[in-house]
């Protein structure tokens, strides 16, 4: 028995290996959608879209769609724990269950900033601060990297985990993506933001994004799609999301290092 206990290598089955990731990834989205959308309020799903913002209407109801689909999802999982109850008879399979759940945890939250937050933009964490990216990227490190470093520490069966809690550079790396977005943060009183807008922006419509803040265009590059914008007059950053911008930060490496999306 003490040597089933100690091997890791043992293998399960495909159902209830995805069982443990839907489960997770389920409650994935039900956090986010329960926290986010209704107790802190934060956002909703389309809450980047403009014409969707128009209608509380269409909010709650692209919200109630999107549970559902967490509850379609959340079923399969247990579908397929009941399909392979049989395997919890084995050593470690509650383990391996809750480690594909934690797994899948953070699975859903680096889709959903990856894809709802930075490629389609259809809403970003806090909609309503100066700087979203920010919060996205703690959100992402959090509640994403985090869980996901868990989940996959706890499928490699390790039953001394506290031999990399201290030195482990994994966690090193988790803590340097929670302090880097930190350490980016501008003066106080900075008023100049970067602006990287979305592929197919043509100058004329950043340019009308820029009036739309009561801003002044600083700076321009090359390819006329990152804008050095001044909001002294007391514009909103956050609002240029509106207009069609991808990145809005007040330094320029998030923007230079988020520039691969234009092309």
């Amino acid at each position: 028995m003490a040597d089933a206990i100690a091997n890791p290598g043992r293998t399960f089955s495909r159902r209830f290996e995805l069982a443990g990731f839907a489960l997770g990834f389920g409650l994935g989205g039900f956090f986010d959608g329960i926290l986010l959308h209704q107790i802190l309020q934060w956002h909703h799903l389309l809450s980047g879209i403009e014409e969707a913002r128009q209608d509380i209407r269409v909010l709650i109801l692209t919200d109630g769609l999107f549970h559902i689909l967490m509850y379609a999802i959340t079923g399969v999982g247990l579908w397929l724990l009941v399909c392979t109850r049989g395997e919890f008879a084995g050593v470690g399979a509650d383990r391996r269950l809750l480690a594909n759940a934690i797994f899948g945890f953070g699975i859903w939250h680096i889709l959903d900033a990856v894809l709802s937050h930075w490629i389609l933009g259809i809403h970003r964490i806090r909609m309503d601060v100066d700087n979203p990216l920010l919060w996205d990227l703690l959100w992402f490190a959090v509640f994403g990297l985090a869980p996901l470093a868990i989940g996959w520490i706890m499928r490699r069966g390790d039953p001394a985990p506290r031999r990399w809690m201290g030195g482990s550079p994994l966690c090193l790396v988790l803590a340097v993506m929670v302090a880097g977005p930190l350490a980016a943060l501008p003066a106080p009183k900075e008023t100049t933001v970067m602006v990287l807008f979305r592929p197919g922006t043509t100058p004329a419509e950043a340019y009308a994004a820029v009036q739309a803040v009561d801003g002044r265009m600083v700076w321009v590059d090359q390819s006329e799609q990152l804008w050095a914008i001044d909001l002294s007059n007391g514009g909103r950053g956050s609002d240029l999301y509106r207009h069609g911008a991808l990145l809005v930060g007040n330094s320029i490496i998030p923007a230079g290092c988020l520039s691969w999306i234009r092309t």
